[in-house]
């Protein structure tokens, strides 16, 4: 039976941001660091009233408000209270949590934050609320920080108006920098896209190109707008007339490729190769490594779009393999030997049988751990390393 090992290194998938159904944990998924995932901030009595009530329906979230305010059950149910201004406890909630939730002015959160922001894909989310529930506003970080998505979370918990101001999420189309977010798509040339989000809410011709990944992108329940045109490849793609590109694909782009869709495109690399792996005990990490980076650039795929890796059980607790996986956040899936040799193979080796009881390991564990029907490059040696490269059978459209 299939085991994935360790727990900590799966992947980590996103919940549509769009949904009615998300959660703080959803929220929190949007960035995997260490910090908590959200404050609430109150400095009135009316505040501290919606702020209470917002843990009641959030358990996950801290509360402050100013000790003046206190009922004596604070310690109780984890509610900080502070002494005086809430602009000291500013760089502690930069520090700490990545989505701040302040009951109070627009502006007052402003002249808060304002000292401490550095950049958008760092901020924090920030969110306000007015003193009488009514309207949940979306500050800072709306698209990649999350305070979009927070809104409406906490506009649920209130029976309150979500205040969203971006431009994608206000006409219903796509927003370019959370593209492929729920499904763990990787941007590779980030500096693209705001310009390409100019063009997508501009409504100027937008050529979606996908070889491969989730066919489920498009957030909303409306049809594809006229203007986003869909292509399953590249050369189709660049046959037509267009102003901007998005990008999905494994696939190391051509020279020209990229020249002329990247001009203004963005590339999105989507979680689909697996990369089958054998090797002798006590193989170092670096030499892993470098035979996993030689098996990818051969089979011309992008090790962002990496998957997993896949191997035979015994190899479970190798360290090699193991601070491989660390390192880029793969999981590692492992198969029995009884289930190795249930993949045909071309070249079985009686070899790797004598001492593992598989005819072989990195082929068919990618075949296993892909659903592949065949192999993106059946295997490549390279001193004690064996290395499969497959795309998972549901993204398998250029291979």
């Amino acid at each position: 039976m299939a085991e994935d090992i360790p727990q900590g290194l799966i992947s980590q998938g996103f919940a549509n941001p769009h949904s009615s159904a998300a959660t703080v944990a959803d929220f929190k998924a949007v960035r995997l660091g260490t910090k908590r995932p959200c404050a609430v901030v109150a400095i009135t009595k009316h505040g501290v009233d919606i702020a209470r009530r917002i843990r009641a329906h959030l358990p996950e979230v801290d509360v402050y408000y100013p000790e003046k305010f206190s009922r004596g059950d604070e310690d109780g149910v984890h509610i900080r209270v502070f002494a005086g201004s809430v602009v000291p406890q500013a760089p502690t909630l930069f520090e700490k949590y990545d989505g701040i939730v302040g009951i109070f002015s627009l502006g007052a959160m402003v002249r808060v934050i304002a000292p401490y922001l550095i950049d958008k894909k760092t901020d924090p989310a920030v969110v306000v609320i007015d003193d009488r529930a009514q309207h949940v506003i979306s500050v800072l970080s709306g698209h990649l920080g999350g305070a979009n998505q927070l809104t409406r979370i906490i506009a649920r918990a209130l029976d309150a108006d979500p205040v969203i101001t971006t431009a994608s999420d206000v006409r219903e189309t796509l927003a370019v920098d959370l593209l492929g977010r729920e499904f763990a798509w990787e941007i590779e040339n980030f500096d693209q896209v705001t310009a390409v989000s100019a063009a997508v809410v501009n409504e100027q011709r937008i050529h979606f190109v996908q070889e491969a990944g989730e066919p489920n992108w498009w957030p909303y329940a409306t049809p594809l707008p006229p203007y986003l045109h869909v292509y399953s490849d590249t050369s189709a793609a660049m046959a037509h007339p267009f102003d901007a590109a998005l990008v999905i694909t494994p696939r190391l782009l051509s020279a020209e490729e990229q020249r002329v869709l990247l001009k203004n495109g963005v590339l999105y690399r989507p979680k689909v190769v697996v990369v089958g792996i054998g090797c002798h005990r006590g193989t170092p990490a670096a030499e892993l490594e470098a035979a996993i980076a030689m098996a990818l650039d051969k089979a011309q795929v992008s090790p962002r779009s990496v998957r997993n890796l896949a191997t035979i059980d015994v190899k479970a607790q190798e360290q090699g393999l193991l601070e491989v996986c660390r390192s880029h956040g793969w999981p590692l899936t492992t198969y029995t030997a009884a289930e190795l040799n249930q993949v045909p193979l071309a070249h079985p080796s009686a070899t790797v049988h004598r001492f593992v009881g598989a005819y072989g390991v990195c082929e068919p564990a990618a075949r296993l751990s892909s659903k592949a029907s065949d192999w993106l490059l059946e295997k490549l040696k390279i001193g004690n390393v064996t290395v499969s490269v497959c795309i998972a059978a549901q993204a398998a459209k250029f291979a």
